[in-house]
């Protein structure tokens, strides 16, 4: 599972992290993206259109992995797999989410904020995990930290991320990926704005190259 995770990860550079509100904007959006380079794509279950999405998404662009975020319960863990989720991503981890984990067939990204929370998941066979809330957790000098005593572990850092701060991120050797939303900022999905999604969208593709 760890593998298939790290297929996934490694090839993302960034992953747009999205709150679709209507299963309609789904599958434009999500071509913007794709045409812009960024082909992993995390849907957040924050909506009621979230698993529409994720299913219109999977059915119409197999190139692009689609995964399930904010995913808190082995019900939510279901409904990925059922909608055809590729990966799970959360922003932290309790016993039941990673035994429920266990159980699946689609890889989770657990998230971690701490060093202890890090060997907590490194112990369960998590040697990829996400760092959330990145910015508020401490940021590049937090992982700079935990990559000296726990370098095994890889970490897509997640919140607060933005252009601004995502090549440092990218640069450190213990960091496989990033997520942010900024290249599909939720008035640009209301007004339609795909190229506008495209275009940034290529700006963040363009990161992971540098």
């Amino acid at each position: 599972m760890q593998k298939q995770l790290a297929q996934v990860l490694e090839q993302a550079g960034v992953v747009p992290v999205l709150v679709i509100e209507n299963a309609k904007d789904a599958l434009p959006l999500a071509q913007a993206l794709v045409e812009g380079g960024l082909n992993v794509l995390e849907i957040t279950l924050r909506t009621e259109a979230a698993l529409a999405a994720v299913e219109e998404i999977a059915k119409h662009l197999p190139d692009a992995h689609v995964g399930t975020g904010t995913v808190l319960t082995a019900a939510d863990v279901q409904r990925s797999a059922d909608a055809g989720a590729t990966f799970m991503v959360s922003p932290g981890a309790t016993e039941a989410l990673l035994d429920a984990a266990d159980n699946s067939t689609v890889p989770l990204l657990p998230g971690a904020a701490n060093p202890s929370e890090v060997m907590r998941l490194l112990e369960r066979g998590y040697r990829y995990q996400k760092f959330f809330p990145a910015e508020a957790a401490g940021g590049v000098p937090m992982l700079k930290s935990i990559g000296g005593p726990l370098p095994q572990v890889k970490f897509c850092p997640t919140g607060g991320v933005s252009p601004s701060n995502a090549s440092s991120y990218l640069a450190l050797p213990n960091v496989v990926c990033v997520g942010g939303s900024w290249m599909a900022a939720s008035k640009l999905v209301v007004e339609k704005n795909w190229a506008e999604i495209t275009r940034l969208a290529k700006e963040a593709s363009a990161l992971k190259q540098g």
